[in-house]
């Protein structure tokens, strides 16, 4: 399956949230939606669930109208939407007979998740009394429930510990394995990294950067090295790449462990490193930069609040 968002315009009011909104992910891949709150990520996942319309554009699975009606969808929100006072196996049920499935089918699905993210002891307790953590679980089995061919995630790991983040890490791979198509949605950009393939930036209503994550990777990369010294602090270093490698190198950044050197247009790790075999420089590593997805993010969007995990 190839999923198309195609020029997707929503306004409420005389405000545009989104301006047309563009990218497609396949069944067993993984696209990460990025952006910063209020970007318009949810807007889109609600659109793309027909909970809200778009004012104009499509969307498109295999090239034809997409009707999330008429296909198995799961879809995990960042708030939870289930009923604290109902006990998790009924409401599962409950959910399940909604989607389509009989009674017997949605009790075995229900079972089969809950077993699957090791909650299937609490099936007959109340949600309310279960830990923030395992109610996460609980909600993402939910979303399970159908056997969905399409599965939204929007900050599934939010509330667990590293043991239940493991399982649902487990389990996420698990659906990518099976080709099914999933669009992740997290500002933990370390499970971004090892899920998507694909990413789409969202900043104020629009994609400011979409593609394949090791392409987009390798050209921000591109003309920039790291390097570190054993006998001078990175301070220290940054101002002898200033005073000494002017014509080799456009700009320098002193990050926590090393420094980021951009070359000049036509100068290569040779004519650097030459360089700096002419210094007493003591080099402790020298190499390609390869930016992590938070830099990235950053460099697209700013960074005008804390990455990693606030919401």
């Amino acid at each position: 399956m190839k999923l198309e968002v195609k020029n997707i315009k929503k306004s409420f009011g005389e405000i545009e949230i989104l301006h047309g909104m563009t990218f497609e992910v396949e069944s067993g891949k993984a696209l990460g939606l990025l952006g910063r709150n209020g970007a318009g990520k949810t807007t889109t996942i609600r659109i793309l669930m027909d909970i809200f319309r778009a004012d104009s554009g499509e969307i498109l699975l295999d090239g034809k109208k997409f009707e999330p009606r008429m296909h198995p969808v799961g879809y995990l929100p960042e708030e939870r939407g289930l009923y604290p006072k109902k006990t998790v196996l009924e409401q599962m049920i409950y959910l399940g007979r909604l989607r389509g499935l009989d009674k017997k089918e949605a009790e075995a699905n229900s079972m089969h998740w809950l077993k699957r993210l090791e909650v299937d002891q609490y099936a007959k307790r109340k949600l309310d009394t279960l830990s923030k953590g395992n109610q996460q679980k609980v909600q993402l089995a939910s979303a399970l429930v159908n056997n969905p061919e399409i599965v939204i995630l929007d900050e599934p790991f939010s509330g667990l510990d590293p043991v239940n983040s493991r399982i649902l890490k487990d389990v996420i791979l698990e659906l990518i394995g099976e080709n099914r198509l999933v669009i992740f949605s997290s500002h933990q950009m370390s499970y971004v990294e090892e899920f998507c393939e694909e990413i789409a930036v969202i900043n104020f209503g629009e994609v400011v950067l979409a593609g394949h994550l090791k392409e987009i990777k390798r050209e921000f990369g591109k003309d920039r090295l790291i390097l570190s010294s054993d006998n001078y602090s990175l301070t220290e270093l940054s101002a002898i790449c200033q005073e000494r490698f002017q014509g080799l190198i456009e700009q320098n950044k002193v990050t926590k462990n090393f420094l980021i050197l951009k070359l000049t247009a036509g100068k290569t790790r040779a004519d650097l490193l030459s360089a700096l075999l002419t210094t007493d420089v003591c080099v402790e590593h020298f190499g390609v930069y390869e930016p992590s997805l938070n830099d990235i993010f950053v460099a697209k969007v700013g960074d005008e609040e804390t990455l990693g995990g606030a919401k």
